[in-house]
């Protein structure tokens, strides 16, 4: 079962996605896409390792900042025993994307990798075997972007959270603390 969370910063996304990976399985697999480049964002990392230490329940990190795929891939054909009570969770997607934004030139000539790696990724979640959470921002609910490469990166979390959510059994959007299901009330179109 894939379960997408995402939400706005400091929304609580993490720590409901924490939240939901204990109270339904034994243990986690947190992959972290992000990397220490500055102070700020090094303290950030140290809270999240401390929140996950304290909370007795038993994870193992991974640091994967751009092969995510190729890591969930490696989890659901390895040697994992009991991975069904094993949830693999993963945060956060916008990081992830923004690492690849950093490693190619999406504004001139990289944009044709980075949506072949977004494809191989949405094809990871449609087929993974294993109980999976992802964490991701929403980005396009505030002022439009000033410059180009800025617009461009939100349209494509954006375009990622829709690829990723499509092949996920429940969409939660996290505001102010609070979960919301959103496949659960969303919109169905009836059959004409």
């Amino acid at each position: 079962m894939a379960v997408l969370i995402t939400g706005g910063a400091r929304s609580g996304k993490s720590r409901f996605a924490e939240q939901l990976a204990a109270h339904r399985y034994k243990r986690g697999i947190y992959i972290a896409t992000s990397e220490a480049l500055d102070q700020e964002m090094a303290d950030r990392i140290a809270k999240h390792q401390a929140e996950r230490a304290q909370s007795g329940f038993s994870w193992q990190t991974l640091e994967e900042p751009l092969h995510l795929s190729e890591a969930l891939h490696k989890l659901a054909t390895g040697q994992q025993t009991d991975m069904e009570q094993t949830v693999v969770l993963v945060d956060c997607l916008t990081l992830w994307l923004s690492n690849w934004f950093f490693m190619l030139d999406v504004e001139h000539q990289g944009s044709s990798k980075l949506h072949a790696v977004v494809l191989a990724l949405a094809e990871q979640v449609r087929n993974y075997p294993y109980p999976l959470i992802i964490v991701s921002n929403e980005l396009g609910d505030g002022i439009v972007p000033a410059d180009a490469l800025s617009r461009s990166y939100r349209d494509e979390a954006g375009r990622l959270n829709q690829a990723i959510a499509e092949h996920c059994e429940q969409v939660f959007l996290v505001t102010a603390g609070i979960p919301v299901d959103l496949k659960r009330i969303a919109y169905r179109w009836e059959e004409q």
